[in-house]
């Protein structure tokens, strides 16, 4: 903007006229005419005369530049887009998970629970993040609620004393260890590969397109060959874009399966005596934040601000019972065959940065069944090893019994599942991300899968809720309980020994050198 422009503009604003203008300034109005027009320019003293007279800097006045402009950028509008800022990254998003989270750990929250809804309903801005910050106060000034049955510690010593223990004896037979663990790897990836296809698919399409294209009850994977367009028009999932076996170059980079690279780098670089902090450290090193899911990401950007576990699974994180920790924690399970409590406690020291409670459990549940799986292949025994590391008063130890005693009374598969799916709501984010829902179905697919690999992953994945993990999770379990030629060529060959990752050093692994190196992370004697 010109200097004729600015003092027209000024003129404008004051809403005075070329004569008052005049006057004020002691010229002439025709003065102010040639210099609205541009034909003449005031002289320094004037410029500074009416510089004063209307508040402003010579410099925003002649060079179009304000200190006082850029101070109050500085200081007032300087802020967060909310509006575009995703969602992941966002607290207040998730006030109702966070509310029914709070609800079922026992908190005294019901006199909010308006509150709660009537701010997530608010549009993404500064005044939805501070009321979310009021509500996250609540949530961490809340007391139990009387007459809560469940004790569900997150401290390690506590867990171990509400321990209902087991004294299955595990042996480990050394000579099979090695094609074990490449089975427990092959395994988990396998798994994960069927269900990353349908991953956040409902149970009310996934088994009616399952039925379409010839894949009920499930054998297969899902092929791109079986995606027509009439297939994408009939579905709300969103089928293309998606990773299909028959299309890819080796397993493509997953959550699940990036942890197992994760860890092994984790161990190589601190030992098994590694600290929760050290993962933490580690998770910055390796990996860029997208690669971190749910309560991992709410954790890493904790970890960004300058907490320290086990804050970092507290401070503003509605996820910190989901189960982002249950699908990290198979590689403890194969570097202590036979050994699970040792398993679970290196599991505990991973999911305490960014887990409480049953979200800990699930991946010391699982870490410590795989490592009883690698002694046998019992599919029960296997359970109940896992479950001895977790806590007998917990609501995770308590889904589990339910789902063994239906089991156990000669209730059908059918049946079974059926149940399943009404104690818990795949169109609920909550139920369809929860640990306790989830470990559910990994545990009643071990059950009914009866050791079988295809049978018993396929069952993961038809059950929905999350496909991948559960797929991966059951896959690794029944790897390392009965080595890799349990998995028939079909499940494999689509990688051809290759496996994609997200971590910075490793993009692209061999499966079978990362399953030998796994050796060397294991006790001489184990």
């Amino acid at each position: 903007m010109a200097v004729n422009d600015a003092i027209y503009e000024l003129r404008m604003k004051a809403k005075i006229t070329q004569e008052e203008f005049a006057h004020i300034f002691h010229v002439s109005r025709q003065a102010v005419q040639k210099w609205e027009n541009g034909t003449a320019t005031p002289e320094l003293s004037k410029l500074i005369e009416i510089s004063k007279y209307f508040d402003i800097s010579l410099d925003e006045m002649i060079l179009q530049r304000s200190d006082r402009l850029m101070e109050a950028l500085d200081y007032n509008a300087i802020k967060p887009h909310y509006a575009t800022l995703d969602d992941r990254r966002f607290y207040p998003a998730f006030l109702e998970v966070e509310y029914r989270q709070s609800t079922e750990e026992g908190l005294d929250i019901e006199a909010y629970r308006d509150l709660f809804e009537a701010v997530a309903r608010l549009p993404k801005n500064a005044f939805k993040k501070k009321l979310g910050d009021v509500l996250f106060e609540i949530v961490a000034s809340a007391k139990h609620k009387e007459g809560y049955p469940y004790k569900e510690p997150s401290d390690l010593q506590s867990i171990r004393l509400l321990r209902k223990k087991c004294d299955i004896p595990l042996p480990v037979d050394r000579k099979t260890l090695k094609d074990k663990i490449l089975g427990a790897w092959l395994g988990r990836i396998a798994g994960c590969m069927l269900g990353k296809t349908v991953e956040g698919i409902k149970l009310d399409e996934l088994i009616p397109f399952l039925k379409e294209t010839g894949n009920y009850p499930m054998h297969r994977y899902i092929l791109k060959k079986d995606i027509t367009d009439e297939i994408c028009a009939k579905y709300r999932f969103p089928f293309k874009g998606r990773h299909y076996a028959d299309e890819i170059d080796g397993m493509p980079a997953d959550d699940d399966t990036n942890y197992m690279v994760l860890y092994q780098l984790l161990i190589d670089h601190y030992g098994r005596d590694f600290t929760p902090y050290d993962v933490s450290a580690f998770w910055l090193e390796a990996q860029k934040l997208n690669a971190y899911c749910t309560a991992e990401r709410f954790a890493y950007i904790n970890f960004v601000n300058g907490f320290e576990p086990p804050q970092t699974a507290l401070y503003q994180n509605p996820y910190r019972e989901m189960i982002g920790a249950q699908i990290r924690g198979d590689y403890f399970g194969y570097i202590n065959p036979g050994d699970p409590e040792k398993a679970a406690e290196m599991a505990w020291r991973d999911a305490s940065i960014s887990h409480i409670k049953n979200g800990i459990y699930g991946e010391m549940y699982v870490s410590a069944m795989i490592a009883a799986a690698a002694s046998t292949n019992h599919i029960e025994a296997i359970i109940e090893r896992g479950m001895a590391e977790i806590p007998a008063t917990s609501r995770l130890y308590e889904a589990i019994c339910w789902l063994l005693n239906l089991y156990r009374s000669g209730v059908s598969q059918k049946d079974c599942f059926e149940q399943i799916h009404q104690k818990y709501d795949d169109r609920l984010r909550y139920h369809w991300l929860h640990t306790i829902s989830n470990a559910v179905i990994v545990t009643a697919s071990l059950l009914y899968g009866k050791g079988d690999y295809a049978k018993s992953i396929c069952m993961a994945v038809e059950a929905g809720f999350d496909t991948d993990c559960n797929g991966a999770t059951v896959g690794s379990i029944l790897g390392m309980a009965n080595g890799s030629a349990c998995i028939p060529s079909i499940w494999t060959q689509p990688f051809r020994d290759i496996l994609h990752t997200s971590v910075y050093t490793l993009s692209t692994v061999n499966i079978s050198e990362r399953a030998a190196l796994t050796l060397s992370h294991i006790p001489t004697n184990p």
